[in-house]
C-alpha cells in the first residue's frame, strides 16, 4: 500500500510540472504523430482563442469557430508551432503584434475570414514563414512594403479579395524576389515562388499600368498560379486579360469650356459645359462665389476613355444667377479649373439691369423663421421656413461666424432647400448664424446667437458637455412663441433665469401642450439639468445684472 501511495505521488508531481502534455482545450481534439503534436478544434462556438491551449503543440487547426480577432500574443506561448491554420472563421481584426513568439511558424493559413487590413509588419515575427494563404478575404489595398517582412515564402495567395489597384512596387522591393532573380539567374538553383493574384476586381487604368507590365514580364522564380488576370473596370476593358490591353501614363486634369463668356437674357435656360481631360477620372464639381452649388443639376457625360463634359443646366434665369462659375476637376495627380462668366441682357435696352450687389427684389421684407432643428456633439442643423412670392425661385445666404468678427462666412442655398448643418464648433466660443434672403445683409430676427460649453482635459467629459449645452439650445428653440433660447457662458450664468421662465409659461400652459414631449425640456434628462446649474448652486454669486447680460446674447427670442 505504501508503495503504491508513493508511486501516485510521483505520477501526480509529473503531471503537475508538465501541465501541457496531455490536456486538451474543452469541444477540441488532440493527436500526435511524426510531426509532433496537433490541436484541433472544428466547428465550435468559442468565439475566441482559448487562453488554455498546451505549449507543446506543432500545429493547430481552428476552424468554423467564429473566431472574430487575433489579439496581441494569440500563441504566444506555444514556440514550438510551426503550423497554424485559422481558416473560414469571422476574423476582421489581426492585431500588429499577434504573432508574437512565433519564431519558429512556417505555415500560416487565413482562409474565407473578413479581413479588410493586414499589419504586415506583424511578419518581422515569424523569420520562416514559407506558405500565407490570405485568399477568400475582404483586402483591398497592398502597401508598396507589405512583402518586407516575407523574405522565406514560397507560397503567397491574394486571389478572391477585393484587390483593385497595387502598385509593382509592391514585388520590385521584395528582398525575396530581389535576390531570387540574381540568384536564378546565375544558378537556377533557387526554389520557386508561386503567387495567387486571379479574381481581383481589378481597375485597369493607369493607376495599373505597372503592375500589369510586371504581370506581363514575370518568370521564374516566381510563377503566378492564374496568369490570366482579367479586368473588372473601366467598362472599355472589363472582362479583357492583362496582355490584351494598353495603358497610358497617368495625366492631372485638363479642364476648358467651348465658351467662357455667355449673355442671355432674363427667364432664358442656361447650359455652362467644362470639358475635361484627365487619367484617370475627374471628380467635377461647380462653384459659383466660392461656394459649392446647390439646387442646380450638373450633368456629366463621357465622351471617350479620358475625357468628361460636364454640363451646369440653370433653369429660367434671373438676375440672383448672373456672375463668375468655375468647374474645378481633380484626381491624385492633380487639379484644374475654368472659369464662365455669365450676363443676363435686359428685354428692354432702355432700362438698365440693376447691379448684382446687392439685389433686392419684391421678397425683400420676406418673413423667414429660423430656428435650431438639431444637434450633435460639435455641431447644429438650421431649418428655416421664409414666406415669399416665389418660392422655387428664391436663394438664401447662410452667414454664420463667431459673433465678434465682423466678417462672416457665407453660404448661397439654392431653391427648394431650408436646412443647413454647421460643424466643427469650438467649445467656449460665442456663434452668430442667420438666414437671409440671397445677397441680402441680416436683419432683426433672422439670426441666432449661441455660445458653446466649456472645454475640459478630458475628451469624454468634453463631448458630454458640449453636448448637453447644445441640446438646451436646440429644445428651448423648438418650444412655442414667445420663449427664449438659453445659451451659455462659461459659467452658465444665465441659464437658471431662463429656466424659470419656461417654467412659469409652462404651469400658465401646461393643458395645451398635448402628449407630444419631443422639443421640450421635459425630453431632457434631470442628470443634465442638475449639470448644467451646479456651479450656480455650489458657489452663489451677485447677480451682475443678468437681465441686461441675457440682452447681449446669452439669450435670444426667436419670434
Amino acid at each position: 500500500m505504501d508503495a503504491f501511495c508513493v508511486a501516485l505521488r510521483i505520477a501526480l508531481v509529473f503531471y503537475l510540472i508538465t501541465p501541457g502534455s496531455s490536456a486538451c482545450p474543452v469541444g477540441c481534439s488532440c493527436t500526435d504523430d511524426n510531426l509532433g503534436r496537433s490541436l484541433l478544434c472544428m466547428e465550435t462556438s468559442m468565439g475566441q482563442i482559448p487562453k488554455d491551449i498546451p505549449d507543446d503543440f506543432t500545429k493547430i487547426r481552428i476552424e468554423n469557430c467564429h473566431l472574430t480577432e487575433l489579439p496581441r500574443g494569440s500563441f504566444s506561448q506555444i514556440r514550438a508551432l510551426e503550423f497554424l491554420w485559422l481558416n473560414f472563421n469571422e476574423i476582421t481584426l489581426m492585431n500588429i503584434r499577434s504573432l508574437e513568439g512565433l519564431a519558429n511558424l512556417t505555415e500560416l493559413r487565413l482562409q474565407g475570414n473578413k479581413l479588410t487590413s493586414v499589419p504586415w509588419t506583424a511578419f518581422q515575427n515569424t523569420p520562416k514563414l514559407k506558405i500565407l494563404d490570405l485568399k477568400h478575404n475582404r483586402l483591398d489595398v497592398l502597401p508598396e512594403h507589405a512583402l518586407r517582412h516575407l523574405t522565406a515564402l514560397t507560397y503567397l495567395d491574394l486571389s478572391f479579395n477585393q484587390l483593385s489597384v497595387i502598385s509593382k512596387e509592391v514585388f520590385i522591393n521584395w528582398p525575396l524576389y530581389q535576390t531570387a532573380e540574381k540568384a536564378w539567374g546565375k544558378e537556377g538553383l533557387v526554389s520557386n515562388v508561386v503567387l495567387a493574384l486571379h479574381d481581383n476586381p481589378w481597375l485597369c487604368d493607369c493607376r495599373l499600368k505597372g503592375f500589369v507590365e510586371f504581370i506581363r514580364g514575370v518568370s521564374p522564380p516566381i510563377i503566378l498560379m492564374n496568369s490570366y488576370l482579367t479586368c473588372s473596370g473601366p467598362a472599355s476593358k472589363a472582362d479583357k486579360f492583362f496582355h490584351e490591353v494598353q495603358l497610358k501614363t497617368c495625366m492631372k486634369p485638363v479642364a476648358s469650356a467651348p465658351e467662357t463668356n455667355i449673355t442671355l437674357p432674363l427667364g432664358a435656360n442656361a447650359t455652362l459645359t467644362c470639358l475635361v481631360k484627365a487619367r484617370p477620372g475627374p471628380t467635377i464639381h461647380w462653384m459659383y462665389s466660392l461656394k459649392i452649388i446647390r439646387g442646380f443639376a450638373a450633368k456629366e457625360t463621357q465622351v471617350d476613355e479620358e475625357t468628361v463634359t460636364s454640363q451646369l443646366v440653370i433653369p429660367s434665369l434671373h438676375l440672383a444667377d448672373r456672375g463668375l462659375y468655375t468647374c474645378m476637376a481633380n484626381n491624385f495627380i492633380g487639379n484644374s479649373s475654368v472659369s464662365i462668366a455669365l450676363s443676363i441682357s435686359s428685354s428692354n435696352s432702355s432700362a438698365p439691369l440693376p447691379p448684382p450687389v446687392p439685389m433686392l427684389s419684391s421678397d425683400e421684407n420676406a418673413y423667414i423663421d429660423i430656428r435650431i432643428a438639431k444637434q450633435t456633439v460639435y455641431g447644429i442643423t438650421l431649418e428655416w421656413h421664409a414666406a415669399t412670392d416665389n418660392p422655387a425661385e428664391t436663394w438664401f445666404t447662410i452667414h454664420f461666424g463667431k459673433y465678434d468678427s465682423p466678417k462672416k462666412e457665407m453660404i448661397y442655398i439654392g431653391p427648394g432647400i431650408n436646412s443647413y448643418s454647421v460643424t466643427d464648433l469650438l467649445p467656449v466660443t460665442k456663434y452668430e448664424v442667420c438666414v437671409t434672403l440671397k445677397n441680402h445683409p441680416p436683419r432683426e430676427g433672422q439670426c441666432i446667437v449661441f455660445v458653446t460649453g466649456s472645454d475640459i482635459s478630458e475628451m469624454e467629459q468634453r463631448e458630454r458637455l458640449i453636448h448637453i449645452v447644445v441640446i438646451v439650445l436646440a429644445m428651448v428653440l423648438a418650444v412655442p412663441a414667445g420663449m427664449y433660447a438659453c445659451t451659455t457662458e462659461a459659467r452658465f450664468s444665465c441659464v437658471e433665469r431662463c429656466v424659470d421662465l419656461w417654467r412659469k409659461r409652462r404651469m400658465q400652459g401646461e393643458n395645451l401642450q398635448g402628449t407630444d414631449r419631443q422639443g421640450t425640456f421635459d425630453s431632457l434628462q434631470a442628470a443634465s439639468d442638475e449639470g448644467l446649474c451646479k456651479d450656480s448652486e455650489e458657489k452663489p454669486k451677485k447677480r451682475r445684472k443678468s437681465e441686461d447680460k441675457c440682452k447681449g446674447g446669452s439669450a435670444a427670442h426667436l419670434y
